[in-house]
């Protein structure tokens, strides 16, 4: 535990990647253009906005650091959280009556246990879970999207204060996840958290093609949802030489000091495009910039204390950066 302490308090030192400030975006059709070269300069000055972040940085780490020093059982500690699922979906469309959506998620063939699914079950069933958000239109409704890490978020562990919307997907890519946003277009989100890249780096993509997709997902959604908050996570690091995922290799090949440079242009990204951004690398890196492998189950996906961070930095990035 007190190495967890120490590689926490180690983040600090790695959090002075602050936010920049939002620029305007204006509303446009619905159409997609490479923005290679687009450069965005940085200021010499170092505003108050800068310092605020710095501070939210500490305080979350502090507040990482504080629960886990504590050792409480996740799954006791922390009451299940509201959220648009298969098991949800019907109570979620009671209070609105019958409708074809209740219809078509009831009549959703199940084809084994949900791990198992293909990639078009996968969208078929999260586009009908949109739907049901849609159809009853919940408060503060917030989207989590992106792959696998997003998609297996324990319920229990999503913040309690608001109603969550998974749309995540094993193994999905920028570009599957810039084709797939208009699944979740009529459900009116308050928010809208967006973590991908890290399957496109396994496949083999350019950085400069992760970060003009990325910007086209942050466009996509600022258009298609102008009133809420468009939120860009960082892409998490993995555990290098202590992983142990099945594709290791690949995993070791993708050094995370390249991660960190993609994440500092991503953010240079958001800032432009007016979207929040919410660096997590304070959160999950070690002295050494590594995901530490107690946070993770393989080096690359997070276990219940990883979401734990998560949840942590989720909830004390909303008391600080988002608007009520």
């Amino acid at each position: 535990m007190q190495q967890s302490l120490l590689i926490i308090r180690c983040g600090v030192c790695k959090s002075l990647e602050f936010m920049e400030k939002f620029g305007g975006v204006s509303r446009r059709s619905r159409t997609h253009k490479s923005l290679y070269g687009m450069e965005v300069g940085r200021s010499k000055r170092v505003p108050v906005w800068a310092l605020l972040s710095l501070l939210t940085n500490a305080l979350l780490i502090a507040a990482v650091a504080q629960l886990l020093a504590r050792g409480h059982n996740i799954t006791e500690s922390y009451p299940a959280s509201a959220a648009v699922t298969a098991e949800s979906t019907e109570e979620l469309i009671g209070s609105a009556g019958p409708t074809n959506s209740a219809k078509v998620v009831l009549d959703l063939p199940i084809a084994g246990p949900r791990h198992k699914w293909t990639y078009q079950q996968w969208v078929t069933q999260l586009s009908r879970e949109a739907e049901a958000a849609a159809a009853n239109r919940p408060p503060k409704l917030s989207v989590l999207a992106g792959d696998s890490l997003s998609m297996w978020f324990p319920t229990k562990l999503l913040p309690p204060d608001r109603i969550w919307l998974n749309q995540g997907i094993s193994g999905e890519t920028s570009v599957g996840l810039l084709k797939r946003l208009q699944l979740f277009d009529r459900t009116a989100p308050d928010t809208v958290f967006v973590m991908i890249g890290i399957n496109d780096l396994l496949r083999g993509a350019s950085d400069e093609g992760i970060l003009d997709n990325q910007r086209q997902i942050i466009r996509d959604l600022r258009w298609a949802h102008p009133k809420a908050q468009v939120v860009v996570q960082s892409i998490l690091p993995h555990s290098g030489e202590q992983a142990t995922w099945e594709n290791r290799d690949r995993l070791l090949a993708i050094p995370n000091s390249r991660i960190r440079a993609i994440n500092r242009r991503l953010q240079e990204i958001a800032n432009s495009e007016n979207a929040l951004y919410l660096d997590l690398q304070p959160l999950f890196a070690d002295a050494d910039g590594n995901l530490p492998i107690e946070l993770s189950t393989d080096g690359l996906h997070l276990n219940d204390r990883g979401y734990l961070v998560w949840r942590s930095g989720l909830q004390m990035f909303a008391q600080m950066q988002l608007k009520n």
